[in-house]
C-alpha cells in the first residue's frame, strides 16, 4: 500500500530502509510500548522485520514529505491478532511524538482497510501505561472494549496491562479488576 496524507508518505519498508527503522526504534521508551518488537531492538532485526513484511495485509513505514529526502517517523499496519481479529498498530519514533503523525497515518491505514479491504471492523490494543496511544484510538473512532488485561511485550519481556478497542460498534464498560500479572 502506498498512500499520501498532508504530511507523509506511507509505503512499504524496504530492505534499505533497514539503518532508518533501526535508529528510529531502537529506543527503550519507544519499544516498550509495542508487544512485538525485541530489546534490544538491533539492526539484523529491523533487517528481518523488512525481509518478512510481506504480507496480504498492508504494513507501511511512515515518512514525513519534507522538500529534501523524506524522514521516517514510524509505522502503522494492520496485523491478524491470533484468534483472527484484525489490529491496527502504530508506533512513532520519539523525536516525532505529539506532533499528530500516529493520527494521520492511522485515518489512511483505517481508510484503505474500509474502502479497500472491506474490512468493517478493526480493533487495536495499547500498552495502559501509554495514554497518548489511547488518544490516537480516541481520535480515530475507536471505543474501548472490556477490561483491562495483560499483554505479552517482547521489549518488556514479559506481560503488562492493555486496553482493547474496537473500530465500531459500542465500547463496553469495565465490570471488574484487571486480573493479576503472573511473573515470568
Amino acid at each position: 500500500m502506498f498512500a499520501r496524507t498532508d504530511r507523509l508518505l506511507l509505503r512499504p519498508g524496504w530492505a534499505e530502509d533497514a539503518p532508518a527503522l533501526h535508529a528510529a526504534i531502537a529506543e527503550p521508551a519507544v519499544v516498550r510500548n509495542l508487544a512485538r518488537a525485541p530489546w534490544p531492538y538491533r539492526l539484523t532485526d529491523a533487517q528481518a522485520f523488512l525481509a518478512g513484511a510481506d504480507t496480504p495485509l498492508p504494513t507501511c513505514l511512515m515518512f514525513a514529505r519534507t522538500h529534501g529526502a523524506p524522514r521516517l517517523v514510524g509505522g502503522v499496519g494492520l496485523h491478524p491478532a491470533a484468534d483472527g481479529r484484525i489490529e491496527l498498530g502504530f508506533w512513532v519514533a520519539r523525536r516525532f511524538w505529539g506532533l499528530g503523525y500516529a493520527t494521520e497515518a492511522g485515518q489512511a491505514m483505517l481508510a484503505a482497510a474500509r474502502d479497500t479491504l472491506r474490512l468493517s471492523t478493526i480493533e487495536a490494543v495499547h500498552f495502559v501505561d501509554n495514554p497518548a496511544a489511547g488518544q490516537v484510538l480516541h481520535k480515530l473512532g475507536f471505543r474501548p472494549i472490556g477490561c483491562p488485561a495483560p499483554r505479552f511485550s517482547a521489549g518488556r519481556g514479559e506481560a503488562a496491562p492493555s486496553r482493547r478497542y474496537i473500530s465500531d460498534g459500542d465500547g463496553m464498560p469495565c465490570d471488574g479488576d484487571m486480573p493479576q500479572l503472573k511473573a515470568a
